[in-house]
């Protein structure tokens, strides 16, 4: 069940790539983010009234929000830093980047968690999970091949060197998550209402020194319908991937590599609705990491 519950969050990741994308271009990143965060919180809000209000309620429909210790507060607190972090450095990579590139180089995340799961969890892949790793790894060399003929050089462009951070910071968060559910023992909705909290609080920091004191970029904001949206979709994909990783028996990088499979929906659909460049040849890589995924997923 775990497996499906990674498909599921990968399928509202894809879609949730998708809005981000058309939320960013030509548009101020920083309000952006903020407003993607913020729809995420108020959409949990309710959840939390609800445990305070009626909590026999919320425990029935499974959407009770835990009252916790404060060193858990603290605990959630690092993950929200690590996020926060890791979606600046993302958004900014997707304004100045085409989807059919960022989205690749993020499914590149399960190199990094790959390798934290064996040397943290010791986690054991199979020959075959390493045959899908490095197939993986290639893939994504033959996006930077097809990269310089949009213009785009992965050794000097300051936006794929973001991109990668956001994609290392990413993982990180990835690995800390089965630390939180699993050691901690965080329920998911218990989670994701502290983590949007502090998230928000920390780019609404970033904000008020980046954005809210310059009338130019204020006036240059556009809100687009996509930003609540993005939240939305995030927040549901968390959820599915939250529960999953609540089965003592769920290997974090294979959930990794399962949720990966989003990128089918942001290279195929993203490249026709933003007309970008080489989408033909993207096939051949975006079929590289399918496979890699695949046999890190059907491998025993």
């Amino acid at each position: 069940m775990w497996m499906y519950l990674g498909l599921l969050a990968a399928l509202f990741l894809g879609l949730h790539n998708l809005c981000k994308k058309h939320a960013v271009q030509g548009n101020e990143v920083f309000p952006v983010l903020f407003g993607t965060i913020l729809a995420g919180f108020l959409l949990l809000l309710p959840w939390f009234v609800l445990s305070k209000v009626n909590p026999a309620l919320a425990k029935d429909i499974g959407l009770y929000i835990t009252d916790i210790p404060l060193a858990k507060h603290g605990y959630i607190f690092i993950k929200s830093g690590i996020m926060a972090a890791s979606w600046i450095l993302a958004y900014q990579a997707l304004k100045h980047l085409p989807i059919t590139i960022v989205t690749p180089i993020r499914s590149a995340g399960p190199f990094f968690t790959f390798i934290g799961a064996i040397l943290i969890y010791r986690e054991q892949p199979t020959f075959t999970q390493w045959i899908g790793f490095f197939l993986i790894i290639f893939s994504v060399f033959l996006y930077s091949k097809i990269g310089k003929k949009e213009g785009i050089h992965f050794k000097s462009n300051k936006w794929i060197f973001a991109i990668v951070g956001a994609t290392f910071l990413g993982s990180s968060a990835g690995l800390y998550d089965k630390f939180l559910i699993q050691n901690l023992s965080l329920e998911p909705q218990t989670l994701q209402f502290w983590f949007c909290l502090y998230t928000t609080l920390i780019l609404l920091g970033v904000l008020c020194v980046t954005f809210f004191p310059n009338a130019e970029k204020r006036k240059a904001f556009k809100f687009r319908w996509t930003i609540p949206a993005v939240g939305i979709l995030l927040q549901m994909a968390d959820y599915f991937s939250f529960k999953a990783l609540q089965d003592p028996d769920a290997l974090i990088m294979l959930l990794s590599a399962i949720k990966r499979s989003q990128i089918l929906i942001a290279v195929v659909i993203g490249g026709l609705i933003f007309r970008e460049q080489n989408k033909r040849k993207k096939l051949i890589p975006l079929v590289g990491i399918m496979l890699g995924v695949a046999l890190i997923l059907y491998s025993k």
